[in-house]
């Protein structure tokens, strides 16, 4: 008899459900079958059912939290069952024992921390019986049962699970020393609070971080331009005064020399230049792209997408949800035109078809074996159901995987450019743009959200000519790198190759995917949620005080660095192949961390931070958390005090009282040191970079009493904020 041993207990359960079977507690019971002559047992963990074991269970004196006591470096790692598991641990301890279970199926997700998981408890529980793999893709009854049929042997994939075991016990020295490091003396300069580092969630941090800073130190500038509205033989159009390719005009002088100047005079079309140009289908989708995707169209969090996106698959309807690769196997393409014949007869689908290309089976872009690794792209299974069965969610999901597979087989979109020149008087030249869809392509079934509409031109030559009947001045102001939505953080974990000056190891990184993995990257981004380290406003990111804190304390070290992830993942890759010594990377790691305490120590006498930093820093450790006050309520006799994402005031459980100032204003952070002014003068200081619809705006705060709340007050009126 054979026991099948899955990573969640819905895979489980999806597993079993191809045969016969009976449900108990914790496993089920399958029937003797063609593939399982003598019956199966089905169980299951429940994600990772074994946990790293804490310092203290190594050398008690590990329990606190002492620099005396770095580095924290057992010298054999022990797993132990997590406390809330031990009910299905000892189920599937009691299975393994069985005498008549002679062989055990590792049926884990196909990758890295499914290997991990499952043989995990099987190290945990000392088993000794044979061990074959499960490796799929996809859970339908067919793959499923091709499966089975096909396993592999243990051998096919213990060095995955020496990588991915070592990776555990490598990310858990980084993460206990630096930690506790950091946090020790952090809380030395007055931050009372938990400091977690990790070696990938604190290069992506550093990322976000660097932006922020870039946001806060960028100064605008106020620029002009002129706009011109021509009539050329009665036809109507605008354009942009141009010189040297530069649009922007740095005084208001200028500018309305150059428009009086133009005021109607005569115009000529200098030029016309059109250009074609051709955009492919996209590819079809991994997680990653699939999430950034997701958060673009329906501001869905990564973590949120992959969620849905594993109900699908355990559904049966979507392959693998982790993945890694946008291409698919020669196999894989064949069963296409079966999934799209009953795609087409789903409601909302008819109109797609028939498909312009029948197959792609033969399309290098989307079917290349040698770009396919462990998993294939995201596509729909033959199980297609009908999506009004689905939750909301999983509707938009699952028909964002659905098209992306039916646009694979829809020609290219083509769009014409046009750039016109006018020249004004002989002098003053002009540039119009504007662009016509020759062919919708694939954009019927993807349609995509333009940036910005550029307007239909009339059809122009060269030579033509008229008048400009109007010519206006634009003022602007230059714009500070925009802020990154939870979205783009997916593409900025993928690309972070991009920040490394070396070009050996952005070659590494870029091979590896970035930093983190498929599987990871959704919950990094959660973990600095729930960290404090970052908020999301209406899908922006703010790296909040505690980050810009520890990043600045990390400042040049390793930690922060993309290159350290590139060559932890090359010799992790080199692990999997059985190339490196998963003991000689746990030396190395060693090393690196005791080099880390004694620097960090010795820098940490020089450390400076801003006091904008400092004053916005709140505590999070319940045991030191302290209440900070600004100052007396504007509405009662209550104090107004720091409530975490907003100042509120303390008479809000006794009164009701409602006063409340964010910490968010038309994107500017609004510092305790600014809320403290208002509540003490009644307005603030003039705050520059208020960011409104079309421009950045200048403005102070004040507490308008008559309507009680804050506003806007500007040189001539106020404004509600």
């Amino acid at each position: 008899m054979k026991l099948i041993i899955a990573e969640k207990p819905d895979q489980g359960a999806t597993l079993a459900s191809v045969f016969k079977m009976k449900k108990h507690s914790g496993f089920i019971e399958i029937f003797p079958n063609d593939i399982f002559i003598k019956g199966a047992y089905v169980t299951w963990a429940i994600g990772h059912l074994c946990q790293l074991s804490a310092p203290e269970t190594y050398k008690p004196e590990w329990k606190k939290w002492s620099l005396q006591t770095l580095p924290i470096v057992p010298d054999q790692f022990n797993y132990e069952v997590t406390k809330d598991k031990g009910k299905q641990f000892a189920v599937i301890k009691n299975l393994i024992s069985k005498p008549e279970v002679s062989e055990i199926i590792h049926a884990g997700d196909a990758g890295r921390e499914g290997e991990l998981i499952v043989r995990n408890i099987l190290r945990l529980t000392k088993c000794r019986k044979p061990m074959k793999r499960l490796w799929i893709s996809s859970l339908t009854p067919n793959s499923i049962k091709d499966g089975f049929h096909s396993l592999l042997s243990e051998e096919d994939t213990r060095n995955l699970y020496y990588e991915a075991y070592t990776r555990a016990c490598a990310d858990w020295v980084v993460g206990m020393n630096a930690s506790r490091l950091y946090s020790l003396l952090l809380q030395k300069n007055g931050f009372s609070d938990v400091f977690s580092v990790g070696r990938v969630q604190t290069p992506t941090l550093a990322l976000i971080v660097q932006r922020e800073h870039e946001i806060d130190s960028f100064v605008s500038e106020p620029f002009w331009e002129v706009q011109a509205k021509f009539n050329i033989e009665g036809k109507k159009y605008e354009g942009k005064w141009e010189k040297d390719g530069e649009t922007r005009i740095k005084t208001k002088e200028l500018a309305e020399k150059i428009a009086a100047f133009c005021q109607e005079k005569p115009a000529e079309v200098a030029d016309v230049q059109s250009e074609k140009k051709e955009f492919l289908p996209p590819l079809l989708y991994n997680l990653s792209a699939l999430q950034a995707d997701a958060n673009r169209r329906f501001k869905f969090s990564p973590k949120k997408t992959l969620d849905v996106l594993q109900k699908l698959y355990q559904r049966g309807i979507v392959s693998y949800p982790r993945s890694d690769s946008r291409h698919v196997t020669k196999g894989e393409a064949e069963t296409f035109p079966g999934i799209l014949n009953k795609i087409e007869k789903l409601p909302g689908y008819a109109d797609l078809f028939p498909l312009p290309h029948s197959s792609i089976a033969t399309n290098k872009r989307y079917v290349n074996d040698k770009k396919v690794t462990d998993h294939y792209a995201i596509i729909p299974t033959d199980q297609v159901q009908n999506i009004d069965k689905l939750s909301g969610d999983e509707q938009k999901l699952y028909d964002l995987v659905a098209r992306s597979l039916v646009a694979a087989h829809y020609p290219q979109a083509v769009t014409e450019y046009t750039t016109v020149q006018t020249v004004v008087d002989g002098r003053a030249e002009f540039i119009s743009k504007g662009k016509v869809q020759l062919e919708e392509g694939w954009r019927k079934v993807l349609p995509q959200k333009e940036k910005e509409e550029e307007p239909l031109l009339p059809s122009l030559h060269a030579g033509e000519k008229g008048t400009v009947f109007k010519a206006d001045v634009k003022e602007s102001k230059t714009q500070p790198p925009k802020r990154y939505t939870e979205g783009q953080l997916i593409t900025l974990m993928k690309t972070a190759g991009k920040h490394i000056e070396d070009k050996e190891l952005e070659k590494v990184l870029m091979k590896t995917e970035g930093l983190g993995t498929e599987a990871t990257r959704a919950g990094i981004i959660t973990m600095l949620k729930d960290r404090n380290y970052i908020e999301i406003t209406k899908n922006l990111v703010y790296a909040t005080a505690k980050a810009k804190i520890l990043i600045g304390a990390i400042g040049e070290q390793v930690l922060a660095s993309p290159e350290m992830t590139a060559k932890w993942e090359q010799r992790l890759k080199e692990i999997s192949e059985g190339k490196a010594s998963p003991k000689q990377f746990m030396d190395q790691t060693g090393k690196m961390v005791a080099y880390l305490i004694s620097a960090t120590v010795e820098e940490a006498a020089n450390w400076t931070f801003k006091s904008e930093e400092t004053e916005g820093f709140i505590p999070r450790s319940p045991k030191q958390k302290r209440v900070t006050k600004l100052g007396k309520c504007r509405k009662c006799d209550g104090q107004v005090i720091d409530k975490g994402s907003f100042f509120g005031c303390t008479n809000y459980n006794k009164t009701g009282c409602k006063f409340t100032l964010s910490k968010k204003i038309a994107g500017k952070t609004i510092t305790q040191k600014l809320a403290k002014t208002l509540l003490e003068q009644g307005t603030t200081d003039t705050i520059e970079g208020f960011k409104g619809k079309d421009k950045l705006f200048n403005a102070k705060l004040t507490w308008d009493a008559n309507n009680e709340k804050i506003v806007f007050l500007f040189e001539k009126s106020p404004s509600g904020v």
